[in-house]
């Protein structure tokens, strides 16, 4: 079946993000950041999320099967709707990203991406779209089922872990080579107990 991932973003409203975006650091990536150039939104989401944005990153990179002419991954912005992980941004960029609060449904969040699903919906055929992101709440949700309705799908092992355990979840998959099962979205417990923690990696 082929396959479209869209990540969820990172928080940049927290301490990392700051350190990132801090016009004194001088730590390589932050460096690259003030460049014309800018890094890349990959990069930008794994530093600031940490081992969670970086699982789900190289998890979407090992298991997408996207339909000819569409992306395999794409991640969800505050601003900026659907952007490819390799697409570059720069501090003004991630500044901006800062300022949208997207659980509040803020315009500036939701008008740009339900344009860039409408038109992934035409790449897309009849591809399932999975989310790697929390369906906790309706942020994400809202605007995706909108569009893909029941193809909309999320990792079932996802109910019940915190993020960190998803990322470190996410790369187990990677270095196993199992991708994890998915459910529809629409009509899925979304919250439910903790599963057991991830046994210890020897």
């Amino acid at each position: 079946m082929p396959r479209i991932f869209l990540l969820s973003p990172a928080n940049l409203a927290g301490i990392r993000a700051q350190m990132l975006m801090d016009p004194r650091a001088q730590f390589p990536l932050a460096r690259d950041l003030r460049s014309a150039r800018g890094i890349t939104l990959g990069d930008a989401m794994s530093f600031t999320s940490g081992l969670y944005f970086r699982g789900k990153l190289a998890y979407a990179r090992a298991f997408a099967a996207p339909p000819p002419g569409a992306p395999g991954v794409l991640v969800i912005t505050p601003t900026a709707g659907l952007r490819p992980p390799d697409a570059h941004c720069t501090l003004e960029t991630l500044r901006e990203f800062s300022g949208v609060d997207i659980a509040a449904g803020d315009p500036r969040f939701r008008a740009p991406l339900a344009f860039d699903l409408r038109a992934l919906h035409g790449q897309a055929g009849d591809a399932e779209v999975v989310l790697l992101g929390s369906i906790a709440t309706d942020k994400y949700t809202s605007a995706l089922l909108e569009v893909f309705g029941d193809r909309l799908l999320f990792p079932q092992d996802f109910v019940g872990r915190g993020d960190m355990s998803r990322g470190g979840l996410c790369l187990r998959c990677v270095e196993s080579g199992e991708e994890l099962g998915y459910l529809p979205v629409r009509g899925a417990e979304r919250r439910g107990a903790r599963p057991p923690r991830l046994p210890r990696k020897r």
